[in-house]
């Protein structure tokens, strides 16, 4: 079986879900060829989210267009220290860049807040911190903009994304120090059990993607066992994070039910009852 293979469809769930966080726009599919494949499963709304600023205007226009397609628009915590110290080797979708800045940031961010304010911008994300591929020299960028989106979702009312990769402590710190919207999102949640009860107790929802089903991820598993069936949603983060059997392959929201159904297992509950929850979850998360 061909890495590169789309995985086939998988039997489509009884009840309608959606998919709390994809990245259409870095899939093979068109928009259309998407939501459809998606749809013919039962995972019948997405939430589209933008990394960077182009990303984040893609997301709101596609929002627009297609009425099951809900935008989330931010700077990702990894593009915050590239705007201001530059891109040398060209590892965003960018290409190289040259840094621009304390100012570059702040514009980014304004254009950020303009987008939040339009009415199918339903989330501000994903934003957070990720100490995986920024050093220390970009920390300081990283949590300036993570300060600043969480201002602009309190302002426009909108959820919080949460990308937090090896950062879990600050995270929660910063978060807890400038004070969490009212809807706060753990996407592609990535602590443990303990972390769990912490969102728990703070009323963050907390978004289980695909390496859930991986064979190395007891500690996800046992997250998910403690979390409140009332904050777990589900998302691809597609073309990421693709589950077993398919790990590897590319991921798409059609795969949302293998998920779903992995979760169901380790959460005592039958897959019906657990879409359900996930489906009201995901429109009390982002409000629409």
């Amino acid at each position: 079986m061909s890495r590169t293979e789309a995985p086939p469809l998988p039997e489509p769930l009884r009840v309608p879900v959606a998919d709390s966080h994809t990245h259409l726009d870095m899939q093979d599919a068109t928009v259309e060829e998407g939501l459809a494949r998606a749809a013919a499963v039962n995972v019948t709304t997405v939430v589209q989210v933008g990394c960077d600023v182009a990303g984040s205007r893609w997301a709101a226009e596609t929002a627009a267009a297609h009425p099951n397609v809900h935008a989330a628009v931010a700077l990702h915590p990894n593009e915050a220290p590239r705007i201001v110290h530059g891109d040398p080797d060209g590892w965003s979708r960018q290409g190289a860049r040259e840094g621009g800045g304390q100012a570059a940031l702040h514009e980014a961010l304004a254009e950020i807040d303009a987008l939040a304010a339009l009415d199918h911008v339903r989330g501000v994300g994903e934003t957070g911190l990720d100490y995986f591929r920024t050093g220390p020299e970009g920390m300081a960028a990283q949590e300036e903009s993570f300060r600043a989106h969480i201002e602009i979702a309190k302002r426009h009312g909108k959820a919080l994304v949460i990308h937090d990769r090896e950062a879990h402590t600050d995270v929660l710190r910063i978060l807890a120090d400038a004070g969490a919207p009212e809807r706060t999102v753990f996407h592609c949640y990535s602590g443990d059990a303990d972390m769990a009860r912490i969102c728990a107790d703070a009323g963050y929802f907390m978004s289980f993607a695909g390496n859930v089903t991986f064979k190395n991820a007891q500690p996800l598993r046992d997250a998910l066992a403690v979390a409140p069936t009332e904050l777990v949603l589900v998302e691809t983060d597609a073309p990421f994070l693709t589950p077993a059997p398919y790990r590897g392959r590319p991921n798409a929201p059609y795969l949302v039910p293998v998920t779903l159904r992995a979760m169901a297992v380790v959460k005592g509950l039958d897959e019906d009852t657990l879409a359900s929850a996930v489906f009201d979850n995901t429109a009390r998360a982002f409000d629409y």
